[in-house]
């Protein structure tokens, strides 16, 4: 018999007692500082774009310089330790009561996580990313052409939107759904750990730790709606709604988009955020099946089987790779592509960005898996997304190719040196151009954006509300808005700054601190599920021991009544009686 967890009645006594809220129903050492150092930058961005852009470069490059391996490492290590979770002993534990329903249902629960997760992203980089791998900007050290060429490339995507993507998300959600679905402790960054800095988490160092995942979750969300936003632009553009995307349309975009997310938040999990995860990834669905019929359907079928062989066939170095032996002192430019200068532009940019997005979608998932064992939280997490996004890139990415090898071409195009280039906002809309129904799929995938905007902006913004209140699971309307509205105002900072370079130098820089946070976190949970795991042991021995004894009791006192019996000639229970007969008469 497991570990019971927390009753909802001690854990409410317990929530009360360590959330410290302050006037309005924040926790003053967290929503404070997380707010003042977003306003501080976001304000220097608007004011001193081009200083800000300058500090944005000269900070990400010492980091890719000094500890771009540390990500790399700590990325393998995540997902180790998310298939150890998964396949080891602990995966029977439930997160929460042991007797506890999945509170959402499988395919609900599955919306949500993804609309959440990466969204924005899939449709950003659907087409561009192959693209650009295969055609424009080839990993230093690839030494292929041609279906070899487009083979790496997409093996280099899967890398990047697969199972380490999702790993993160696994090592965050998992530490706090255990937290708080386990041990009944309110949703925030710091209690996961607890088994480390034990009662320590109540004061400034758990306030450090969730002003550091507030800060990088409002910085990776705002990173996905400046990417949405330029590809919202870009569509409106070839819609012909705009002649031209400038800033006054992208923060005019952002605004609007903005105020529909904060309506959305404003109603809650259940409802807006539910509604909309559901509706998009219903749309997304008939969008790449769309895509896939319309378009060259046997090679991408065959394209996305030979895809996954490819990936299988290298993820071990693919995942270790540090750009070692093409690195290059010489890297002093923004337009370098040296390995050391591909590896920050792309896989040191994508690990950022999925660390930084960690503390927003690690909160998420868990406060929607509750009632699910940690075998089914890993399985769900990691495997179904994956499977997905491989699926998503090989139709998307498949067709660009297709269209560049084997078709008409033109989406890929010139940069002002002359140099091969692809339009990574405007990439998509010049696939669907070449198919049947293009106005049609164009004004669709527009429709899509918006929504993942709109999900990405307000399951952030309670995420980051939900820490900045302490960690109550219904924190105050006003600030769920205060905070969409912070979201919406750093991602126009950070366009204004720089525009997709300044975003991924933000999502670099701030997801450093965050990887240390995910190591321990990793660390606590183990031990966590390592304590409760004996404790369950010692039970299930103890019962056995029990039902042993009983069993051996009962055959014992059966064999000496059967032997007694032949031996005296009468029952034991008669020769009792007359032998204390004997002594009572003596």
């Amino acid at each position: 018999m497991s570990k019971q967890p927390v009753e909802s009645s001690q854990a409410e006594a317990n929530a009360a007692r360590i959330m410290n809220k302050g006037p309005g129903g924040i926790h003053p050492g967290v929503f404070y500082p997380a707010f003042g150092i977003l306003l501080a930058a976001t304000l220097l961005a608007i004011f001193k774009p081009d200083l800000t852009a300058e500090k944005l470069w000269d900070v990400q490059l010492h980091i890719v310089d000094k500890f771009g391996w540390f990500y790399v490492l700590s990325i393998a290590i995540f997902l180790i330790f998310s298939l150890w979770m998964g396949l080891s002993r602990f995966g029977d534990i439930r997160l929460g009561p042991d007797d506890e329903e999945p509170e959402f249902s499988t395919l609900a629960w599955f919306c949500m996580l993804f609309a959440a997760g990466m969204g924005i992203g899939l449709v950003f980089w659907g087409v561009a990313e192959p693209l650009t791998y295969t055609f424009t900007d080839i990993k230093p050290g690839v030494d292929a052409e041609g279906a070899d060429l487009a083979h790496q490339a997409m093996a280099q995507v899967f890398l990047h939107w697969g199972f380490h993507a999702w790993a993160i998300y696994v090592v965050v959600g998992l530490a706090l759904a255990y937290s708080i679905h386990r041990k009944g402790n309110p949703v925030s960054i710091r209690w996961a750990l607890e088994p480390i800095f034990g009662d320590r988490v109540k004061g400034w160092i758990g306030d450090v730790i969730d002003t550091v995942a507030v800060v990088g979750t409002v910085a990776g969300v705002a990173t996905s709606l400046g990417l949405g936003v330029q590809q919202i632009g870009a569509g409106l553009v070839h819609l012909g709604v705009f002649d031209e995307v400038t800033d006054p349309i992208l923060i005019g975009l952002i605004v609007v988009i903005t105020a529909l997310a904060t309506l959305s938040v404003v109603s809650g999990v259940g409802k807006g955020i539910k509604w909309l995860s559901n509706f998009n990834l219903g749309l997304a669905a008939i969008f790449v099946v769309v895509v896939l019929f319309l378009g060259p359907t046997l090679f991408l079928l065959r394209g996305w089987l030979e895809n996954i062989g490819v990936y299988l066939a290298q993820v071990i170095p693919l995942t270790f790779d540090n750009a070692t032996f093409t690195w290059d002192e010489a890297m002093v430019g923004e337009g370098a592509r040296t390995g050391s200068g591909w590896q920050s532009s792309w896989t040191i940019f994508y690990w950022g960005w999925w660390v930084s997005w960690a503390p927003f979608v690690g909160v998420f998932i868990a406060r929607i898996s509750r009632g699910r064992t940690i075998r089914q939280f890993v399985g769900g997490v990691l495997l179904v997304p994956t499977m997905v996004t491989f699926f998503w890139f090989s139709v998307l990415g498949g067709s660009g190719i297709f269209q560049e090898m084997f078709s008409d071409g033109g989406l890929v195009g010139e940069d002002a040196d002359g140099n091969p280039a692809v339009e990574q906002e405007g990439s998509l809309f010049g696939l669907l151009d070449t198919l049947p129904m293009s106005t049609l799929m164009a004004i669709v995938a527009v429709v899509l954006i918006t929504i993942f905007f709109i999900t990405s902006s307000d399951s952030g913004s309670l995420v980051v509300d939900m820490l900045a209140s302490g960690g109550d699971p219904e924190p105050p309307t006003w600030s769920r808005v205060l905070w969409a509205v912070l979201e919406g105002a750093v991602a126009i900072a950070l366009l204004l700054a720089g525009g997709l370079a300044a975003l991924q130098y933000g999502a670099i820089i701030i997801a450093l601190p965050f990887a240390v946070i995910m190591l321990l976190m990793c660390v606590a949970i183990a031990k966590e599920l390592r304590g409760e795991h004996r404790l369950m042991e010692r039970a299930r021995r103890r019962a056995v021991r029990e039902e042993l004894a009983k069993d051996v009791g009962v055959s014992v006192t059966e064999d000496l009544t059967e032997n007694f019996d032949e031996h005296f000639g009468e029952p034991v229970e008669l020769h009792v009686e007359k032998v204390l007969a004997q002594h009572k008469n003596d």
